[in-house]
């Protein structure tokens, strides 16, 4: 389970000191920002959206390695998938991250591949706000939400 762990950590620093998709998305027809006031971390998330599929997705801010790390990761699974996949995995990701039941946690990760790595997050519930800002952010672009998202 220790070299699980580390393997964990190794994919979260690396999309924290190398995040993909970082930066301004010219041309979105999405977006929406996001702000966990506990902790300080702000991301504004952008998408590119045609023919009902994500055409591609981008983000912007500053945070912890968990929140930045989760942003990454995010915005590539999400790429070519339709607003009722990328709810469908939102919901996955939460109920992943939010509930008591381990083997829950398991269960609605294990589909979502390397996002999985974010299942230790759920032993630190003052993290897991981290690790789903990005996502409630997605989720309020999808919406053309016009307020900032807040985890508080």
């Amino acid at each position: 389970m220790s070299e699980l762990r580390d393997l964990y950590q190794e994919v979260i620093l690396d999309h924290y000191k190398q995040p993909r998709n970082f930066g301004a998305l010219d041309g979105a027809s999405h977006h929406a920002d996001g702000h966990n006031p506990l902790c300080g971390d702000a991301v504004t998330v952008s998408l590119t959206v045609a023919d009902g599929k994500v055409v591609d997705a981008h983000f912007e801010g500053s945070g912890c390695a968990i929140s930045m790390a989760s942003a990454s990761l995010m915005t590539e699974a999400v790429k070519g998938r339709s607003e009722a996949e990328i709810r469908a995995m939102f919901e996955r990701f939460h109920v992943g991250l939010t509930t008591s039941d381990e083997m829950a946690a398991m269960d609605a990760l294990e589909p979502l591949e390397k996002l999985a790595v974010f299942g230790g997050v759920r032993e630190y519930p003052v993290r897991v706000k981290c690790a789903t800002l990005p996502w409630h952010t997605l989720i309020a672009a999808l919406d053309h939400a016009t307020k900032p998202v807040k985890t508080e």
